[in-house]
């Protein structure tokens, strides 16, 4: 039985740098690194709490997602932070250089604020900044 969310797995071609964004930038906990030589891989975590997976498709065949879906095929396409005060972390991302897809956040599932990272920013990785609708 399915029970949580392992985890997320990016590919990243300079792991320390990627580290420091992730601890740095976004506040996450980093727990470590770990060699896995069968694999021939390095390996970094960032243990967060409570995750859902999110499966999204074009509605009535438009949209980014269509547009995502013709140039890749399915496949993974962002990652989501939860915040408790979406307009502060965009603030702190924006004083250090991120830049997102829009202006200002905009509602998303479940009645929340979400907001878009500009991939460029983040080393090829799409990220969502999301408020949910009992904390704004």
């Amino acid at each position: 039985m399915i029970v949580a969310l392992d985890h997320v797995a990016i590919a990243v071609p300079e792991l320390e740098e990627s580290i420091k964004r992730f601890m740095d930038d976004f506040g996450l906990e980093y727990k470590g690194t770990e060699d896995v030589a069968a694999a021939k891989t390095s390996t970094a975590f960032f243990p967060l709490p409570e995750t859902s997976i999110e499966l999204v498709s074009p509605l009535n065949g438009e949209g980014p997602i269509a547009k995502y879906l013709e140039k890749k095929g399915g496949g993974l396409h962002h990652i989501c932070f939860r915040t408790d005060d979406i307009v502060a972390d965009i603030e702190h991302l924006q004083a250090k250089g991120y830049q997102f897809l829009s202006e200002e956040p905009s509602k998303g599932a479940h009645d929340s604020l979400v907001i878009f990272i500009h991939p460029k920013s983040c080393g090829g990785v799409l990220i969502e900044l999301n408020q949910p609708s009992d904390a704004h």
